[in-house]
């Protein structure tokens, strides 16, 4: 009896150390850190009801892809301390199955466009770790939009 009881204290104890994630107040601060970013680097870029940023390089054709598009991009992602996590010469993907803030973002452009995302890490990869992405991280993206499918 004094075990299971010993191992229910210790249960709750575990539980109620663990941190609620709060997705209001991580939105707060990545779009906190997003507008540091951009003010630091003058950057002017326009922000998405969702909470993403973006800045349209190049807009490209007048046809955009939809949500089921595949889509044939190069790109580089990194971290807004700059640090590359990812790049692409050229990739081919399905909108549908990439983050919700490419998701979002690649749509604004044509064949031939060019965006920059700052993505929040809601529209990222929210409180979980990705790779070498640790959670809760606020990624950029450059990406070049070659042409979609569908």
């Amino acid at each position: 009896m004094k075990k299971h009881l010993l191992l229910l204290i210790a249960f709750i104890t575990v539980l109620s150390s663990c941190k609620k994630y709060d997705v209001n107040k991580q939105n707060a601060a990545d779009d906190a850190a997003i507008q540091a970013y951009l003010k630091a680097n003058n950057i002017s870029a326009l922000k998405d009801e969702s909470g993403l940023y973006y800045q349209i390089l190049t807009a490209g054709g007048n046809t955009h892809p939809s949500l089921t598009s595949a889509i044939s991009v190069g790109y580089v992602g990194s971290e807004l301390d700059g640090s590359v996590f990812d790049q692409a010469g050229s990739t081919t993907l399905f909108l549908n199955d990439v983050i919700k803030g490419w998701q979002i973002g690649i749509p604004k452009i044509g064949i031939g466009g060019e965006i920059k995302l700052f993505v929040p890490s809601s529209l990222g990869y929210g409180n979980q770790a990705a790779g070498i992405i640790k959670a809760n991280t606020v990624l950029v993206f450059d990406i070049r939009l070659f042409g979609f499918n569908g």
